[in-house]
């Protein structure tokens, strides 16, 4: 099961290290799961690319460098559009497309490129770039592997946020791997569910309840939570939120949301 997946990368994060370390043992673990020549997380927003959160060194490195100061590449193209971007033949296929990166990769020595967005919902939040310095494409099993550090990065960079307000885990800011897990999933849904209940884009509905939590100084998990179990409810009066009565609602459900 993908869940199962993802969950034995981060029990392996959180045996490795401190919190601080986890992105950069992430990238590494999936370059030698996949291997890759090199493995970057870049983080994007809605202005574009934001940055680079962790790579590998070297190739992976510069290639993430290199589409951040250009602004182009398969990484700015999987951010806009939200699906992943393989290029197995930078060299052939590359070269229309993104001139300046190819030219790029040609001098680090990198000739495929395997990008897989970071989202919640349909909100972009970072890539997983897969550097390789041989053409051909990925075997199914290397995409099944991307897919699931994809998914465990976006779990990690939820904690990390919440870290950052303050918020997150216990009382030491503690959580365990199955936690972070859930959290992935109970924001993708919640945010599909204000998504419909307040007639607004994802995006919209997602800075509606970081918004919300960070008002009443909760996780975005807890609040998240809360929506889900329909004891929160999100409208349009001047409080924003109304409580819910904790049963079924065919009104917001999130089966029809968008993303």
């Amino acid at each position: 099961m993908a869940g199962g997946r993802v969950a034995g990368i981060l029990v392996a994060l959180a045996a490795a290290g401190p919190v601080s370390t986890w992105p950069d043992r992430l990238v590494e673990q999936c370059r030698e799961v996949t291997e890759m020549t090199g493995v970057g997380i870049a983080l994007s927003g809605a202005a574009g690319l934001a940055g680079v959160l962790a790579a590998t060194g070297g190739h992976a490195q510069r290639m993430e460098d290199l589409q951040f100061t250009i602004g182009e590449g398969p990484c700015v193209d999987a951010s806009t559009s939200g699906r992943p971007v393989l290029c197995p033949d930078i060299p052939l296929e590359g070269a229309a497309r993104w001139p300046a990166y190819a030219s790029g990769a040609a001098e680090a020595g990198i000739a495929a490129a395997f990008t897989f967005p970071l989202q919640v919902g349909a909100i972009a939040v970072g890539v997983l770039d897969l550097y390789r310095d041989s053409r051909g494409p990925l075997t199914g099993r290397q995409v099944d592997d991307a897919v699931a550090f994809a998914d465990a990065a976006v779990a990690v960079l939820l904690y990390l946020q919440e870290r950052a307000d303050g918020r997150a885990g216990g009382p030491d800011g503690s959580v365990g791997p199955p936690e972070l897990v859930d959290r992935r999933a109970v924001v993708h849904q919640a945010v599909g569910m204000i998504s419909v209940q307040v007639d607004v884009g994802v995006a919209e509905a997602l800075l509606r309840l970081r918004a919300h939590a960070y008002g009443q100084n909760r996780p975005v998990v807890d609040v998240a939570t809360d929506v889900v179990a329909r004891r929160l409810r999100f409208d349009d009066s001047d409080a924003g939120t109304s409580q819910g009565s904790g049963g079924p609602d065919p009104d917001d459900d999130p089966e029809g949301a968008p993303g």
